[in-house]
């Protein structure tokens, strides 16, 4: 299972209805892609206390070809057009839980980033990590959370979709609002460890 995440920083006084529409009008066009395990339409916003305005979309994919066939698709270059093309940040993800809101729709999701402890054997800060992250993910309003790393730059992801803004703890990580969810593959997301 692969996670993938561009942010487009949008310029200061940008209206972010037109990210609004833009979700809204296009969304859906995810809704059944082959491959997809979940794509969650992220955005954040100055006016809620966020450093930037900012359109980032989350994806889970089930499989690198579907995460393949979306980058060298229209569906990407349609993002290419209207921003330029962004970085493209992509994790292996180590594992993923259903939360006990699961059945709710997520209002918002969080992202932390943590690097790996210089000297700290890999396998075994990754085994507490998932410890951590198994843990987390039976908060109260967890619709679902991923743990991932960038091997590269030994950086854990974790990402979780939130029910309620409110319920996610201060030191969740980064805050966005949760515009849409494409969730055609979710059901068949591997839960627990991915080894």
């Amino acid at each position: 299972m692969h996670a993938m995440q561009y942010e487009i920083t949008l310029p200061a006084g940008y209206d972010m209805r037109i990210i609004r529409e833009r979700v809204a009008t296009r969304g859906h066009l995810l809704d059944a892609y082959p491959g997809l395990g979940l794509k969650a339409y992220l955005m954040r916003e100055r006016a809620d206390g966020s450093p930037v305005d900012q359109y980032a979309p989350f994806y889970l994919w089930a499989a690198p070809e579907g995460m393949n066939s979306f980058l060298w698709g229209p569906g990407f270059q349609g993002i290419v057009n209207d921003f330029g093309r962004p970085a493209v940040q992509h994790w292996a993800v180590l594992g993923y839980a259903e939360g006990p809101a699961a059945a709710r729709a997520p209002v918002a999701a969080t992202r932390r980033r943590d690097p790996l402890a210089e000297g700290a054997a890999p396998g075994e800060a990754v085994a507490a990590a998932l410890e951590r992250h198994k843990e987390g993910a039976r908060a109260e309003g967890v619709v679902a959370s991923a743990l991932a790393i960038d091997p590269r730059h030994w950086e854990l992801l974790t990402f979780t979709l939130w029910a309620r803004e409110a319920e996610a703890p201060a030191d969740a990580g980064e805050r966005f609002q949760v515009l849409h969810v494409s969730a055609p593959g979710r059901g068949e997301l591997v839960r627990g460890r991915q080894w």
